[in-house]
């Protein structure tokens, strides 16, 4: 009884957060409502239980959770992952943007449309990988109007289980980490970019590539930045054994 046990662990939170006295209550977007008046699929054989129906079942305790409170409070709404259960290349960020707190989805601002140029001249679709976030909410910036803060090493820890549950469920043959903050949130360790792109590492078995985050690219707009990127992405294809055109050899993005 998923469903029940998030519900429940939502109102326990809500009730304790009243009696200690907190300024304001955990938030909880439509999203999350429309989840929890989802029906239930206890009913359900374990044969017809689809990779879809358990990734639902995930995003359905990620939309309520409350594990960070402060984070809790200040977003808008979870913002779990899209794209395709059975993806053979799955992307990880850092955590949501303020459009992507808007939205609900991740990598949908400036630094998500250059994933998405990258992915497609990989010959990939966005629709056919998976994309997802180490923290599922956006990081709060108490104080300030607008801009992104990074999650800090503990928030990131702690949401880490539900991305370790969608990586499990997809079973991706590749895993491509987005910038430093990332790789640190999945492997508890930090680094230099240059010293960690461009060769293969592992999580959990599972092939890892590092390379630099989108936003880097907008920063840095150097040709010999972005041909960095593209040939880790070329090291991707590779080892999904994807055909590599000779125009794909040559590109920069």
């Amino acid at each position: 009884m998923p469903h029940f046990d998030s519900a429940l662990e939502l109102v326990l939170t809500a009730l304790s957060e009243m009696r200690e006295g907190s300024g304001r209550l955990p938030r909880a977007s439509r999203a999350s409502l429309q989840l929890l008046q989802q029906p239930r699929r206890d009913d359900l054989s374990p044969h017809a239980v689809t990779k879809s129906d358990r990734l639902a079942g995930i995003a359905s305790r990620v939309a309520i959770c409350t594990k960070c409170p402060h984070l809790a409070r200040s977003r808008r709404q979870t913002v779990f992952g899209v794209g395709n259960p059975d993806a053979d290349v799955m992307f990880i960020g850092e955590a949501p943007g303020a459009d992507e707190d808007a939205r609900g989805e991740p990598f949908v601002g400036r630094a998500g449309q250059l994933l998405t140029r990258i992915i497609e001249t990989m010959g990939l679709s966005r629709a056919g990988v998976y994309i997802a976030n180490v923290l599922k909410c956006r990081p709060d910036t108490p104080g300030a109007a607008a801009g992104n803060r990074p999650p800090t090493l503990t928030e990131m820890q702690t949401c880490l289980p539900y991305l370790a549950e969608q990586i499990e469920i997809v079973q991706p043959k590749v895993l491509v980490a987005l910038g430093a903050t990332a790789v640190e949130g999945l492997l508890g360790t930090g680094g230099m970019m240059r010293d960690l792109r461009g060769r293969w590492h592992s999580y959990n078995e599972t092939p890892l590539m590092i390379t630099y985050h989108p936003s880097y690219l907008l920063r840095n707009q150097a040709p010999s930045e972005k041909r960095k990127v593209w040939e880790d992405m070329l090291l991707v294809l590779e080892r999904i054994e994807r055909p590599i055109t000779e125009k794909q050899r040559n590109y920069f993005l």
